[in-house]
């Protein structure tokens, strides 16, 4: 592990350099825990003005990804460029939805107080909240349909009606880059589609925005680029491309040949026919 470490810390230089234009560049990015390897040697390169989707098996390390790309966990080596600059200095130009499980919902805060938190790099910590970004605040409630729930306690909310908070307060920090990890996750059908329409409109306003996703059936319908890994990149770049049967078996290994396998064994029997 030292020496593979040492190695990679070597070779940094010789990589590819990456555009400037690119909203995220990862450049050879090990993260390790207790000296285990969780994430590989990553090297990833977003598309501006992009919808991305991250997919992999349970395990794989996706929300690790996004946490060590914006700092929240140490990286082994390699490094994490925003617009070819470290986090540091763009982290206004950056957005984080987390997972909701990660979140203390039991905190006594409105839900327009959960989005006035996003306003906080415009406004100044310890400042008061002015009329104008109380406004741009509900404007972004408006967006994600949660107006008129502005005044109620987060834990007096529904996990979909929490989520689409999350996601407001993202919406109310204006920024260019915007990091989401599965914020399709245990939400019903009518918060799904406000969740996706919302980020098409931050895509055709020119915004980027990263998604941990787990249902494979809608990347093809929901984003334009894709990211498949499994502690390491398996394949990455236009849906229309990569995203080939090929690629999912790389990525999820057996499983996917085992749901394949008993999927058609399902429709044989449905169809009356001899299963093997």
């Amino acid at each position: 592990m030292v020496q593979f470490l040492k190695d990679q810390t070597d070779n940094l230089a010789e990589r590819p350099e990456h555009s400037p234009e690119s909203p995220l560049s990862v450049h050879s990015m090990t993260v390790a825990y207790q000296q285990r390897p969780v994430l590989w040697d990553m090297e990833y390169e977003a598309r501006p003005q992009s919808l991305i989707a991250i997919v992999g098996p349970n395990g794989a390390g996706k929300s690790t990804f996004i946490k060590a790309c914006l700092g929240l966990i140490p990286i082994a080596t390699g490094a994490v460029e925003f617009w070819g600059k470290p986090y540091s200095e763009q982290r206004h130009r950056i957005g984080y939805v987390p997972q909701r499980e990660s979140v203390d919902w039991d905190f006594p805060v409105s839900a327009l107080e959960v989005v006035c938190m996003g306003r906080y790099r415009k406004i100044g910590w310890f400042r008061r909240i002015g009329q104008e970004h109380r406004k741009k605040s509900l404007d972004a409630l408006t967006q994600v349909g949660m107006e008129d729930f502005a005044d109620r306690q987060i834990n007096q909310l529904s996990g979909g009606q929490q989520q689409r908070v999350f996601l407001a307060r993202a919406l109310a920090q204006e920024a260019e880059l915007y990091f989401m990890d599965e914020p399709f996750a245990g939400v019903d059908a009518a918060t799904e589609r406000s969740i996706i329409e919302v980020l098409r409109t931050l895509k055709s306003d020119g915004k980027t925005v990263i998604v941990v996703h787990h249902d494979l059936s809608t990347v093809p319908e929901y984003f334009e680029d894709v990211l498949m890994m499994n502690t390491r990149v398996i394949a990455a770049g236009p849906v229309s491309e990569v995203f080939t049967d090929e690629n999912l078996r790389k990525t999820y290994g057996g499983k996917l040949t085992l749901l394949e396998e008993v999927g058609e064994s399902l429709a044989r029997a449905t169809r009356g026919e001899k299963v093997p």
